[in-house]
């Protein structure tokens, strides 16, 4: 299990609810205050923090005099794409006080689910974190179509969380946690501190009389949905109370909430993804001193590869093997075949020579690299 002030990397979702204020159908400056000194304190004790944030089609469907009405989807694709400027101000205004940089980071369904996209989108918010920037992620609701958007922004944390390895998940809701029944009509209903196994039970008390217990698009059985991504990903989830001031110190101080434990660590349950849930597309074949570096823990290098096999694509998962055929491990190929082929045998420093251009310096990361039982 990972607290709050433990966790090396956290995505918090916020809903629209919290961040616009509705009588003005503007952004609610004091609540992202508050939230930007957790925030402030957060990243002062050296944690890297992603804000999931819903709000743009609520911000620009003022902009555009559209009302309360429901809209149509070319409508709300409208209102996202006036909001969304809006959003990114609300959220620039609240850190920049404290020294904090943003940045915009839209996707879609593909970008969590299309290998190549998946591995594009996990670069760029890597570099960011790693810049010591706070991305702002939201689904691009400009674009997306009903049949390929998530819908809510639970589950879109759930596999950005998955994609950048968080430790914690943080879903603010209207409501401070799971229980047993919705607690605004059953007096009975008990709170559910701690969730170390999704049963059916579980989430059939998300799914029946708690399901409203959410804010936006989604209710609590989203939220119970979006932990279990995130549980087969090692990153634990809090549900808690985002509507109090600084929900996040809150939720640190011991205010009531519900922690979904994991049962693996992150990058276990990514190497176990990687070696036993994606099907391999081809194979690369290295030499003795590649596959005793990978048994150590090492990535692969160009120079160590003796043949490519097979026909993938860049992020597509290959198995290595060693000379005499047996299997060291599976991986995330960085280069598509035809370019593995170019480079194999050739140093890191000249990749960008033979291709034009270059992914990196590794063929296979070690994070990204599965290796086989012996």
């Amino acid at each position: 299990m990972t607290s709050l002030a433990e966790a090396r990397r956290v995505v918090v979702k916020v809903g629209s609810s919290l961040l616009v204020d509705e009588r003005t159908g503007s952004a609610d400056h004091a609540w992202l205050t508050a939230f930007a000194a957790d925030a402030a304190r957060m990243r002062a004790r050296g944690q890297q923090l992603l804000v999931v944030s819903s709000g743009a089609v609520a911000l620009g469907r003022r902009r555009l005099g559209l009302g309360r009405r429901r809209l149509e989807l070319p409508e709300k694709q409208a209102a996202a794409a006036a909001g969304q400027s809006l959003l990114m101000h609300a959220w620039e205004e609240a850190l920049a006080p404290h020294g904090i940089t943003t940045a915009q980071v839209l996707l879609t369904r593909d970008d969590t689910e299309r290998r190549r996209r998946w591995l594009n989108a996990r670069a760029t918010i890597e570099t960011l974190l790693t810049l010591g920037v706070v991305p702002v992620v939201n689904e691009n609701d400009t674009v997306v179509t009903e049949e390929i958007r998530y819908g809510d922004n639970d589950r879109l944390a759930a596999r950005v969380a998955q994609m950048i390895g968080a430790d914690l998940l943080v879903l603010l809701s209207d409501i401070d946690g799971l229980y047993t029944g919705d607690p605004r009509r059953d007096p009975d209903a008990r709170h559910i501190p701690l969730v170390s196994e999704f049963s059916a039970a579980i989430e059939a008390m998300a799914g029946g009389a708690n399901a409203e217990a959410g804010v936006g698009t989604g209710g609590m059985a989203t939220k119970v949905m979006a932990a279990k991504i995130a549980a087969a990903a090692g990153c634990a989830t809090l549900v808690t109370l985002g509507s109090r001031p600084a929900p996040l110190g809150a939720a640190e101080a011991g205010a009531r909430a519900t922690l979904f434990a994991p049962a693996l660590t992150p990058a276990a349950a990514y190497k176990a993804w990687i070696g036993g849930s994606l099907a391999p597309q081809g194979a690369l074949v290295v030499d003795a001193g590649a596959a005793a570096a990978l048994r150590s823990g090492k990535s692969l290098l160009p120079a160590g590869v003796k043949a490519v096999e097979g026909r993938f694509e860049k992020g597509d998962a290959v198995i290595v093997r060693d000379e005499a055929g047996q299997e060291i491990g599976r991986g995330l190929s960085r280069y598509d075949a035809g370019d593995a082929d170019r480079i194999k045998g050739l140093r890191s420093s000249a990749i960008e020579a033979a291709l034009g251009f270059t992914e990196g310096s590794t063929l296979i990361h070690a994070d990204d690299l599965a290796l086989a039982r012996l």
